[in-house]
């Protein structure tokens, strides 16, 4: 079985990569849609600040598991800005409040698949996510990976790659469920999705999402505002 080939200490998520190398097998994605819709919007180089304070809200074990290891200010603050909003794509939810309370990153990993560079099974993307704890059992992990199954099929992926910690017993929950086939090397741990391809309908579902989203927090935001106003006419400094 052909190894996948071994990466910086740190990879684009600012996460450890194993020690080792470690085969994986692709399996079949078979995740099924999650009840209900939350709004899914798209973040840019704009929200760079905001995705900041998101992760700088995570405590510490938190960190641990966003990262597989105990990033510091400074590591965090060095992972955001090396964000490519023009090769990878970034999502969040916000509550009603206009908090980002989870983030999800799908970074291209052009030319890769799951046995290595140069794989004619096609290019890889990889998915990360963090949710703070106020939005813990929302299953907002959960859309933020279905949003990305399908955003990796419109970018023409063909496998969608999850680097986790062995401990990270939710996030890899969630990768075997749709039917990734998971590899473990000591404390790390990889889990590859095979992709079916994308269709019109995918397209059409990404983009009419992508509007409603961003037309609601701006409905939203106008609503804050406009309260703020309302809130300094009747009260006058």
């Amino acid at each position: 079985m052909t190894k996948i080939r071994s990466r910086p200490p740190i990879d684009r998520f600012g996460m450890r990569t194993p020690s080792q190398e470690a085969p994986a097998t692709p399996g079949s994605s078979n995740v099924r849609p999650v009840e209900g819709w939350v709004p899914i919007r798209d973040l840019h180089a704009r929200h760079r600040r905001r995705i900041l304070a998101h992760l700088m809200d995570l405590d510490e074990r938190d960190r641990y598991l966003r990262f597989g290891y105990k990033a510091t200010t400074e590591q965090i603050q060095q992972y955001v800005a090396s964000i490519d909003f023009k090769r990878d794509e970034v999502f969040g939810i916000f509550n009603s409040k206009l908090h980002l309370v989870a983030v999800a990153h799908l970074a291209a990993m052009p030319g890769k698949g799951p046995a290595g560079d140069g794989s004619s099974r096609g290019r890889a993307m990889e998915f990360g996510v963090s949710v703070l704890e106020a939005g813990r059992g929302k299953g907002l992990g959960l859309r933020l990976f279905v949003h990305a199954i399908m955003h990796a099929r419109n970018q023409h992926a063909s496998h969608m790659m999850i680097h986790a910690l062995s401990e990270n017993g939710p996030m890899l929950r969630i990768a075997a469920k749709a039917g990734a086939v998971i590899e473990r090397d000591g404390p790390d741990a990889e889990a590859w999705l095979k992709l079916p391809p994308d269709t019109v309908g995918t397209h059409i579902d990404s983009s009419l999402q992508s509007i409603a989203a961003e037309a609601l927090y701006r409905i939203r935001y106008n609503a804050m505002h406009a309260s703020d106003w309302l809130k300094m006419l009747v009260n006058p400094i």
